[in-house]
């Protein structure tokens, strides 16, 4: 949805059109005086400076209107591209535009000099908003540059820590799953993990628990800890319950994160909705496996090119848009042409991934 632009009142139009007015009448009096100073009437009780000035004002008002409406035009437009910038390129801006004006002023002033002050004071306003506009978006670009001038980072907005930069309060369902630890070991997270109490409880409950399933994820999700805490890197620290009061252990782990302003690592969807609504920067491992998966998984139908015979009788093989190798058996018939096939597998190596397919009319 377009932001809602406030209405500019008529007497904003109707003042710039009297600075056209006043322009254009300036500038038939001198041409009239160029033509003709000695006053004498012309047309009825009209000298000719007169004419030029009545022909003056009338073309400046024609054209004042719409000089006058281009203008609120083009300010509610920059009043749109204003809204999407931060303080600090407004304020380098307008600091370059100070600048811009200054230096307009500079080069410029000589033109006031000449005795036709409604000739030469247009021209000089012009070129005040050029440089100054050029200043302000040569000062918007390079904000840092220009508010670095006045001290380190004045007038610059703190830039928000990413969450992989923050500390971590690890879920029990981070510990239960296991791929933590491939994560780490393929060097994508580092620093301290905290572990809070409840969660260590929750852990130890279902290792004792009578149930073989429960036991199983209870007894992985400790062996995940103590395997993380021997790998380097990683800082894995037991935090004290310092939230008695709430019951819930997820309430106690949004808790302590907004108290020590640290993300949460977690895999529990509801979980990291519930946090990021009460403020908390989530590290959710769901969302990157998500990220990470196969482009297709089997029993899924794509179309491929296949463009050469594969290793085994009757198989081709074609290639995705992001480069995964197609094999489809009973194939190679079709060589040379984009052919519909039904994922059957896929096969994650060091090297990429494969797909084994086979034609999509075929029968399961």
């Amino acid at each position: 949805m377009a932001p809602r632009l406030r209405r500019v009142p008529s007497a904003v139009v109707e003042l710039l059109r009297l600075c056209v007015v006043v322009f254009f009448a300036g500038l038939g009096y001198y041409v009239a005086e160029s033509l003709d100073d000695s006053g004498k009437p012309v047309l009825g009780a009209f000298n000719v400076l007169a004419l030029g000035l009545i022909l003056g004002s009338a073309l400046g008002y024609v054209l004042g209107g719409i000089l006058g409406r281009g203008t609120v035009t083009a300010v509610r437009q920059a009043e749109v591209g204003l809204r999407s910038n931060s303080a600090e390129q407004i304020v380098a801006g307008v600091v370059g535009a100070v600048v811009g004006v200054l230096v307009a002023a500079g080069i410029t002033w000589p033109v006031l000099l000449l005795d036709k002050p409604l000739l030469t004071f247009p021209i000089f306003a012009f070129a005040l908003v050029a440089l100054g506009l050029l200043g302000y978006r040569l000062g918007s670009a390079r904000r840092e540059a220009v508010l670095g001038m006045f001290g380190d980072r004045v007038g610059l907005a703190e830039r928000p820590v990413p969450a992989v930069a923050l500390p971590r309060v690890m879920d029990t369902s981070v510990a239960i799953d296991g791929r933590i630890i491939d994560v780490v070991r393929a060097g994508f997270m580092h620093g301290r993990i905290m572990v809070p109490a409840p969660v260590l409880g929750e852990l130890q409950g279902l290792a004792d628990a009578g149930d073989s399933v429960r036991r199983a994820k209870g007894r992985r999700g400790l062996e995940v800890l103590d395997t993380l805490r021997r790998e380097p890197g990683i800082d894995v620290e037991v935090l004290d319950d310092e939230v008695p009061a709430v019951a819930e252990v997820d309430a106690k782990l949004v808790r302590i994160c907004l108290d020590r302003g640290a993300a949460l690592l977690t895999l529990d969807t509801n979980l990291a909705r519930v946090a990021a609504l009460a403020g908390v920067r989530v590290m959710n491992l769901h969302a990157l496996a998500l990220a990470l998966r196969p482009p297709v998984s089997a029993g899924d139908e794509v179309a491929v090119l296949l463009i050469k015979t594969g290793k085994e009788p009757g198989q081709a093989v074609g290639y995705l848009d992001d480069g995964t190798m197609v094999v489809a058996e009973r194939s190679r018939h079709d060589i040379g042409q984009e052919s519909l096939v039904r994922v059957t597998s896929v096969l994650t190596t060091a090297n990429g991934r494969m797909v084994f397919a086979r034609p999509a009319t075929e029968s399961a």
